[in-house]
């Protein structure tokens, strides 16, 4: 099952069978059953667990769509009142928990113990052995959802099952690196220890929604962001995007030094840095003097910095080249907004200098979750699916739409952001985010219900 040029790759780093199983190069390639034509087949639930990604992808896409009609609604409801919705639990807190803790780590699940195993050379494994901690994760974050209009003990009930099915996926992918005896597992470790910071991150925001400490819940929060989810996403990203761009374009090399990887990873290290420190400054009282604007000015000139590096990294792992290739392109300019993000965070700390506060932080941030990551997670999920679908390994008319679709509710977003910006502007982007997912999700859900197009396993 590949998912770059069929010649030259397998989709995530290993050969193929046909090139590692001697006894397949001893007979010859063997004929593949003829596939049952897809509109006869039918769409059943035990489809699910015919390989890791299937159910993984599934339940996320499902989580992905409650949660986005969820919060366009209530960006309906602050715009018209037609609601009334009330809550118990700040439905901002409630929002960034979803969208970080939520369906990105289900994502992550059916990625990982797909790829993950043939990074690291051993056995996975199979769904089923996945079903309990991934029906915990997607099942306690819509528990958490209602909780969040009706008792704050249903949602802290919702988030603890989440914890323990984010820790059980955690500690079973951490036992594939353990048993590995590759050199080479520095991928692989990096995304077990940022599992970890997950796993620390949503314990912590349970301990402050008890002790009803909602700055500390919200640090927590962008902690697990910019610890877990990001970390992950740099680390396939460095892995796999030179590869996929050297396999579609021929004058582009491999090109991922780890240093690279390194330098990605102190950027983070920035960024948690800018959570923790003003929120310490401002437990000792100074958030507002001297101190906090020379932090301030300091945090803006390593973000702008640190952006205009993650720019150039774009251009060198070949943006201009990916650009004739949709789902190509899709990766490279997901990843663009991250060096974006970062631009628009330290113009945003010395834009607010002399007011003390950054002027665009939540534009900043949006840039990066439904900029960068949002578009990073259509592009990869798109080429995962329809590789282990026997599909083409295309960006049709309808993905390469729904994408620049997205692109616009990111700009919408952004423009939020500004001080006195309508309430439309939000509402707005948020359907679109809501509609774009419904599309997408709902397509891909009718694939992993059925069996592989090309009548191959898997």
């Amino acid at each position: 099952m590949k998912l770059a040029t069929p010649a030259r790759a397998h989709p995530v780093g290993a050969g193929s069978p046909a090139q590692t199983d001697p006894a397949v190069r001893a007979s010859g390639p063997k004929r593949a059953p003829r596939p049952e034509p897809l509109a006869s087949q039918p769409w059943r639930p035990v489809h699910l667990l015919l390989a890791p990604h299937r159910l993984g992808f599934a339940l996320a896409v499902l989580l992905l769509l409650a949660s986005g009609a969820w919060w366009a609604l209530v960006q309906v409801d602050r715009v018209t009142g037609a609601l009334g919705l009330g809550y118990v639990v700040s439905p901002s807190l409630g929002h960034a928990a979803v969208m970080t803790f939520g369906f990105i780590p289900l994502f992550f699940t059916g990625f990982l113990f797909t790829a993950g195993p043939k990074w690291l050379a051993v056995d996975g494994p199979d769904a089923r052995t996945l079903l309990a901690p991934l029906l915990l994760q997607a099942g306690g974050w819509l528990v958490w959802l209602l909780g969040l209009h009706t008792a704050l003990w249903l949602s802290l009930a919702g988030a603890a099952a989440a914890l323990l099915g984010l820790g059980w996926v955690v500690a079973l992918f951490a036992q594939l690196v353990r048993r590995s005896t590759l050199e080479d597992r520095l991928h692989a470790r990096t995304v077990a220890v940022a599992g970890g910071v997950g796993v620390a991150s949503l314990a912590l925001l349970l301990v402050a929604l008890v002790a009803g400490a909602y700055e500390v819940a919200h640090a927590a929060v962008l902690t697990g962001l910019w610890g877990f989810v990001v970390v992950t996403y740099l680390v396939v990203a460095h892995r796999m995007i030179p590869f996929f761009t050297s396999s579609a374009v021929p004058m582009i090399d491999v090109w991922r030094p780890f240093w690279v990887l390194w330098m990605l990873l102190g950027a983070v290290a920035l960024e948690l840095a800018a959570i923790w420190v003003p929120l310490v400054m401002s437990w000792l009282g100074e958030p507002a003097g001297r101190g906090g604007r020379a932090w301030m000015l300091g945090l803006g000139l390593l973000q702008l910095a640190a952006g205009s590096v993650i720019l150039w990294l774009a251009f060198v792992w070949g943006l201009v080249q990916s650009l004739s290739i949709r789902l190509l392109a899709m990766l490279h300019l997901g990843f663009l907004w991250l060096g974006v993000s970062f631009v628009l965070a330290g113009a945003s700390q010395l834009l607010g200098l002399r007011l003390g506060t950054p002027v665009l932080g939540l534009g900043a941030l949006h840039a990066l979750t439904m900029g960068c990551l949002g578009s990073l997670m259509l592009a990869m999920v798109t080429r995962v699916s329809c590789g282990h679908s026997g599909r083409t390994l295309v960006a049709d008319n309808t993905v390469w739409a729904l994408f620049w679709v997205l692109q616009l509710a990111v700009l919408l977003r952004i423009g939020a952001s500004i001080n006195q910006a309508p309430g439309w502007l939000l509402m707005t982007a948020a359907l679109l985010w809501a509609g774009v997912m419904a599309a997408w999700g709902a397509r891909l859900l009718g694939w992993y219900g059925r069996q592989r197009a090309d009548g191959r396993p898997g």
